[in-house]
């Protein structure tokens, strides 16, 4: 078996690997280095050291995008994985209708975000048009539909995972609690949520990541409206890049420092999970 694995381990992974140096090392490579280039023209470019850096920095619009961001971010994965613990718990009680009522709460996240964005903008700008108002009247109309479309698309999502998770929990434990004389609250507390925080794990790392790199429900729902101030990373960094040539570089470094940050964001929040994980076990 190990002769076997070892003859044809090349043919399997040499395509695989072939594919991914093709589709995102070579790339991904040239564009840190396009972000020390100004692009001329389309095929032409010069290098120019950090000053795309500095210039993304001392733009106005990325500092402002990227607060947006944070704070969206924030409130995002607080409120998407409160509801989606609570709806995990309430469907786990073996209501009648389980499956019905977790199929509709699923199905938001199949569907596209750019539809998503359109569809809220209509209903969000249904319910405020009788008051003379818009999504682009203000900054913070802006800001809690983002909130409450990426609640409305991931907590049925995050819902599934959780409810595989306590699904999972052992039948004994929560009896032998419940004869120890504990209340709804203690076992939740000191039964459910120490056994499930592999999946909180999960969870608040896609909800993060997820929040963090919106940009075809941005552009939908808000294009950033009113001047920009709704205007998320991604969807600023595709103004920028696409606003006229010679910012072109600007946008790749504002890329460039885009990934870095997530990927700080993600790794620090597995890197804790997983300590807090291990000091439990």
């Amino acid at each position: 078996m190990n002769r076997s694995l070892k003859k044809y381990f090349p043919v399997f992974l040499l395509p695989t690997l072939l594919a991914f140096v093709i589709s995102f090392v070579i790339p991904f490579a040239v564009g840190i280095y396009l972000s020390f280039c100004e692009f001329k023209v389309i095929t032409k470019t010069e290098f120019v050291g950090f000053s795309n850096y500095i210039e993304a920095f001392t733009n106005s619009d990325f500092v402002n995008a990227l607060w947006f961001t944070v704070k969206f971010t924030a409130v995002s994965v607080i409120t998407v994985n409160i509801l989606a613990f609570t709806f995990a718990m309430m469907l786990t009680r073996g209501l009648k209708g389980t499956n019905f009522y977790r199929t509709v709460l699923f199905m938001p996240n199949l569907i596209g975000g750019i539809v998503l964005g359109y569809i809220w903008q209509m209903i969000i700008n249904g319910i405020l048009y009788p008051f003379q108002q818009t999504l682009y009247s203000s900054a913070d109309y802006g800001f809690w539909g983002m909130v409450i479309l990426t609640n409305w698309q991931l907590v049925g999502y995050m819902m599934i995972i959780y409810i595989a998770a306590i699904q999972n929990i052992p039948g004994n434990m929560i009896e032998a609690a419940k004869v120890d004389g504990a209340s709804s609250v203690q076992i939740l507390r000191n039964v459910t949520v120490p056994m499930v925080s592999p999946a909180f794990t999960i969870c608040l790392f896609l909800t993060l990541t997820n929040s963090f790199k919106m940009f075809d429900q941005n552009l939908a729902l808000t294009a950033g409206q009113p001047g920009k101030e709704t205007a998320m990373l991604a969807l600023d960094i595709f103004n920028t890049f696409y606003s006229r040539i010679g910012y072109a570089g600007v946008g790749q470094a504002k890329a460039v420092v885009f990934f870095i940050i997530v990927a700080l964001i993600a790794g620090t929040q597995l890197w804790l999970s997983r300590r807090k994980y291990e000091a439990e076990v």
